[in-house]
């Protein structure tokens, strides 16, 4: 965990008192000149393992053009996100672990309400720090931790210059409850039905219609797609298809036939060679769908410390920008992504603000061989809890997990280790070696438990002043008997 000052950290990443930007890396390998601040798309599914992408080693379904940009590209191997929806969306958002931004439950903000949301005031955005570096910033497809009703301007303010965004699910509102045909989204000029349209297609042509507009300059996109999250659904592409594991593979084919088409409009515009494209999910798939990969079947792991739920696919491409048919071992999480978008736009961080996460933007160019970090770590899930103070953790210490590049450890709500995992091993993750003799196990479990250690004792709240009561809020009653019954497998 660090916190500094912007001035400290330009001085850690050896740039001295300059701002971060690609001036400060010698980029020998590609084209980019280094007065150019790269574009950078960065493109998240929703609900996805690794187990459905073929260049990962899923079986029975294609994704070529998810495939050829690993291929070009630099395609990860310990990548984390978090293993729910809320709490990964703030740390990316934020640079900051659950534990401190507080978002460490899923927290559903238009359906829930009760006065909590993703407050401005109280947090910062990748969006804001790249709007410093002279970025054109946009939103489209899942955001739900604001509700446009009550606050309409909320992407403005969180740093977007435009967007385009499934509203959530807005209690009250029926046809909120579509993000996919008949999708209901938000935009500058308010929320409505786009009848007969599939929101994906209308986030994909809202973002390639913003790069015609603003191709001459530097642009941050951030594109959370609401696929493939249940609601099970046809697709454009496969409109008579029938059965859950056939919807659910076509619903992953047409994630891979929207990447292929953005990476085409990119080619069109001639910014490819000055366009980072960064692809990766939230977390893992749901539960009740299988797959195999490399001949094991695995489990969806959504809501699990598992591998399945928070090892994320993660993809990074940009001809002459980042070598081509790299795979990397390399350590990074989602609270590196606000530091390397800075550093690769040149941006400032703003002051005082606690960073957890690392820069990866030098291995991403090539200019070194690893990141950083001696692990990584991931927790949160399942909702929060709702009390007369406002929205709390669940408990006061979430349980979650710290990872090298071999051994993982599972530490519980007691602050105690529960399981040591040797992943080379053991990828079913079964063979707990906390006892272990062996002196390479007994050196990993100290490294891990020591990391473990430095650790808050007790998980933050979200940090929010309330907005204005609605009909609509969850009630502290309400929401305890809404959590008895929860399944994360439900949209």
């Amino acid at each position: 965990m660090h916190n500094i000052k912007r001035r400290d950290f330009l001085k850690t990443m050896g740039l001295g008192g300059a701002a971060i930007g690609l001036s400060g890396f010698d980029l020998s390998i590609g084209k980019l000149q280094k007065h150019q601040k790269p574009n950078i798309l960065f493109i998240m599914a929703d609900d996805l393992g690794k187990e459905w992408i073929s260049c990962y080693g899923a079986e029975g379904i294609e994704t070529p053009n998810i495939d050829k940009l690993a291929a070009g590209g630099m395609r990860f191997e310990n990548v984390y996100c978090m293993p729910q929806c809320t709490p990964t969306r703030a740390t990316l958002l934020t640079g900051q672990y659950p534990y401190n931004n507080g978002w460490v439950n899923h927290w559903d903000v238009p359906r829930w309400g009760a006065g909590c949301h993703f407050d401005w005031n109280h947090n910062t955005t990748f969006a804001k720090v790249m709007k410093t570096a002279g970025y054109k910033t946009a939103a489209a497809g899942k955001w739900q931790v604001n509700d446009f009703r009550v606050t309409p301007d909320a992407m403005e303010k969180h740093g977007f210059d435009d967007w385009c965004m499934w509203t959530g699910y807005e209690t009250g509102v029926d046809a909120s409850a579509e993000r996919y045909w008949d999708a209901y989204l938000n935009t500058r000029e308010g929320s409505k039905t786009y009848e007969g349209q599939f929101g994906e297609d209308v986030f994909t042509d809202f973002l390639i219609d913003f790069m015609k507009k603003n191709k001459d300059e530097p642009m941050m996109m951030y594109y959370p797609m609401a696929l493939p999250h249940p609601p099970l659904t046809t697709t454009p592409d496969e409109p008579d298809v029938e059965g859950k594991k056939e919807k659910m593979a076509a619903m992953v084919r047409y994630v891979d036939t929207l990447a292929g088409k953005l990476v085409s409009a990119i080619d069109e515009l001639g910014i490819r060679e000055n366009t980072i494209i960064i692809w990766t999910t939230d977390n893992g798939t749901v539960k009740n769908f299988r797959n195999k990969m490399d001949g094991r079947e695995v489990r969806g792991g959504k809501a699990t410390t598992f591998e399945s739920g928070i090892n994320a696919p993660f993809i990074v491409n940009a001809p002459g920008i980042v070598p081509a048919g790299v795979v990397s071992d390399a350590l990074s999480d989602f609270t590196d992504l606000l530091p390397t978008f800075a550093e690769l736009g040149g941006a400032e961080l703003p002051e005082n603000w606690q960073l957890d996460g690392k820069s990866i933007a030098s291995h991403l160019v090539g200019n070194s061989n690893d990141s950083e970090r001696e692990w990584i770590m991931a927790m949160g899930g399942h909702p929060a809890k709702l009390t007369e103070r406002g929205v709390e953790p669940m408990l006061e210490y979430r349980d979650r997990v710290i990872r090298d590049k071999q051994y993982k450890l599972f530490v519980g709500k007691d602050r105690q280790p529960e399981k040591l995992i040797d992943l080379h091993a053991d990828p079913d993750e079964k063979i707990d070696l906390l006892s272990s003799a062996d002196a390479n196990v007994i050196t990993a479990k100290n490294k891990l438990m020591a990391a473990a250690a430095s650790f808050p004792e007790k998980d933050a709240r979200p940090k929010y002043d309330p907005t204005p009561a609605q009909p609509w809020d969850k009630t502290p009653k309400s929401m305890s008997d809404f959590n008895k019954a929860y399944n994360p497998e439900k949209p």
